[in-house]
């Protein structure tokens, strides 16, 4: 006669289960904020874009100044 795992096999799973899905969401949770881009950092680089371009004479000096102000700066 054959019983198998029975009430453990039952713990088991769903322990597993639970397990899998707690880890899936923290994993997913910390792959997101990570990826996130902190606000200074994106206005740094808003800067050095419009560095560049003035720079490629893409836009002019004055343009540059009103992008620059929008900006906060």
């Amino acid at each position: 006669m054959m019983m198998g795992l029975g009430f453990a096999g039952i713990f088991l799973f769903w322990g597993g289960l639970f397990v899998l899905l707690v880890g899936g969401t923290a994993l997913s949770y910390h792959l997101m904020a990570s990826s996130r881009v902190p606000v200074q950092s994106a206005s740094l680089t808003a800067r050095r874009i419009l560095d560049e371009r003035l720079a490629r004479g893409e836009i002019s000096r004055v343009e540059y100044d009103v992008l620059l102000g929008r900006m906060g700066k």
